[in-house]
C-alpha cells in the first residue's frame, strides 16, 4: 500500500500506484495491504532503468523470454540474484519464470488514464459503492458464520470483529471476488514489461513483488498456480506477497497459510496487518468531535495524526453532546477531509490512530472511512 492509482476492480490498487492520501480511488485497490516499508526482504533492485512498453507484446507470450527461448538478460539477472541473495534454488525459479505468460489485460487495467481527463472525487459516490444493502447484509451474515473466529482475531490482535469482516468486504465482497488471474503472469507482466515507461520505480515495486512470491512458493507457502487480482494481490484480504511474507498468520495452525480458500487464515491475517500498522485495543476510529464551521485549515492530507485534542479545542472544536475524551483524549489526532470537488464542499471527521491504521491498508481517506463505515453498519445489524 504506498503509492495512489486509478481505476481497480476485485481489491485495492488506489494507494499503491500514487501516493496521495486523499485521493479516493473508484475501487478498493488489488495492491491492498502492501507494506511502506518491508521488513525483512528488500526489493530486488537490478535490471533497466527503464522497463520495455508492454503494449509492444501480443497477449500470451511469453513474459520472461527472447525469441530464442532464453530467459530475457534482465530476467535472468534479476533471478540470478534472487536466488544468491535468499539462497533460493536457481533451476525451479528459472523453469517457473520461464513458464510465465504476458497478459495484455493487467497491462491495460493498470495503466495510466488518458493524459488530461479529470476525475473529480466524490465521498459520497463512493461511500455508496461500498456501504450499501447487499454488502451490509452480506457482511452480517459473515460475521454471523464467522462469529467466533472474528472474536478470536478481535481478542488476539486487539482489532474489532466488525472491522475485520469490513475489510474483507470491501476488499473481495466476503471472498466472492478474489481475481482469477495467474498471480506469477501478472507479476511478471508488470515486473519486466510495466505500460508506463516513465514509472520505472513501479516496475522495481512489481520486482520485489515477484521476488516476495517466487520466495514464497520456493518455501512452499504459496502455490506457484495461485490466482488473485490483476496486480497480484491475493485472498479475501487482497494481501500482496510482500504482505502475506510479513503479516499473514497461519490461523488453525495447519503449518500452511492459505488466504483464498481458509477463512481463519484470512480473518487473523487482517488482524495481524492492523496490529502491526498501529491499531490500538479499545480506541474509537473517530474521535466524538464536532469541528468548528470552517476546519479547512485544519487539514493536513498526511497519513499521520499530528494534531492534539487541546490544538483542536483552541480552533473551536467541540465534544460531540454526552461524549468524554477518555481513552482518545490524550493520543494524536489528525482532521480528516471527505470531499465532494464538482461541489466544492466536503464532510470532516476527527481520526485517532485507529483511522491512520487503516490507511495504512490502503492510502486513503475514502476507503478508512468506508471500512469504518461498513463495520458500524455491520454491527448494528448482527444478531446477539
Amino acid at each position: 500500500m504506498f503509492i495512489c492509482r486509478r481505476l481497480l476492480q476485485l481489491g485495492t490498487l488506489s494507494a499503491l500506484l500514487a501516493g496521495c492520501s486523499t485521493t479516493a480511488p473508484t475501487a478498493p485497490n488489488p495492491l491492498a495491504a502492501q507494506p511502506a516499508a518491508a521488513s525483512g526482504n528488500a526489493p530486488i533492485r537490478i535490471g533497466p532503468s527503464t522497463p520495455t512498453p508492454g503494449s509492444e507484446l501480443p497477449d500470451d507470450a511469453p513474459a520472461t523470454l527472447t525469441a530464442t527461448g532464453a530467459l530475457r538478460p534482465e530476467v535472468r539477472s534479476f533471478v540470478e540474484e534472487l536466488a544468491a541473495e535468499r539462497q533460493l534454488p536457481l533451476n525451479p525459479m528459472v523453469k517457473a519464470l520461464e513458464s510465465s505468460r504476458y497478459n495484455a489485460t493487467v497491462s491495460r487495467l493498470i495503466a495510466p488514464s488518458a493524459p488530461g481527463k479529470k476525475i473529480w472525487r466524490s465521498w459520497l459516490t463512493y461511500r455508496s459503492r461500498f456501504v450499501e444493502p447487499k454488502r451490509i447484509g452480506w457482511g452480517v451474515d459473515f460475521y454471523n458464520e464467522n462469529r467466533d473466529l472474528l472474536n478470536q482475531a478481535a481478542q488476539r490482535f486487539g482489532v474489532p470483529a466488525p472491522i475485520i469482516a469490513s475489510i474483507i468486504g470491501v476488499e473481495t465482497l466476503y471472498g466472492r471476488n478474489m481475481g482469477n488471474f495467474r498471480v506469477l503472469d501478472a507479476l511478471a507482466t508488470l515486473a519486466f514489461d510495466y505500460p508506463d515507461p516513465n514509472k520505472p520505480e513501479r516496475a522495481t515495486m512489481f520486482r520485489g513483488q515477484l521476488a516476495d512470491f517466487l520466495t514464497l512458493v520456493m518455501k512452499d507457502k504459496l502455490e506457484l498456480e495461485t490466482r488473485g487480482s490483476y496486480a497480484g494481490a491475493i485472498g479475501m484480504p487482497q494481501f500482496m506477497p510482500t504482505s502475506v511474507m510479513h503479516y499473514a498468520v497461519d490461523g488453525d495452525d495447519n503449518g500452511h497459510i492459505d488466504l483464498t480458500n481458509n477463512t481463519q487464515d484470512a480473518i487473523m491475517s487482517v488482524g495481524s496487518f492492523l496490529a502491526q500498522h498501529g491499531w490500538q485495543r479499545g480506541l474509537p476510529v473517530f474521535a466524538p468531535v464536532a469541528l468548528p464551521s470552517d476546519p479547512t485549515a485544519l487539514v493536513d492530507g498526511g497519513l499521520e495524526p499530528k494534531q492534539s485534542w487541546a490544538t483542536l479545542s483552541a480552533a473551536g472544536a467541540r465534544l460531540q453532546p454526552g461524549a468524554s475524551t477518555t481513552g482518545w483524549g490524550s493520543q494524536p489526532l489528525g482532521v480528516v477531509d471527505l470531499v465532494e470537488e464538482a461541489r466544492g464542499t466536503a464532510q470532516y471527521r476527527v481520526g485517532t490512530p485507529n483511522f491512520f491504521a487503516l490507511t495504512k491498508y490502503n492510502r486513503s481517506y475514502f476507503y478508512a472511512t468506508s471500512v469504518a463505515d461498513l463495520a458500524s453498519e455491520i454491527e448494528a445489524r448482527v444478531s446477539r
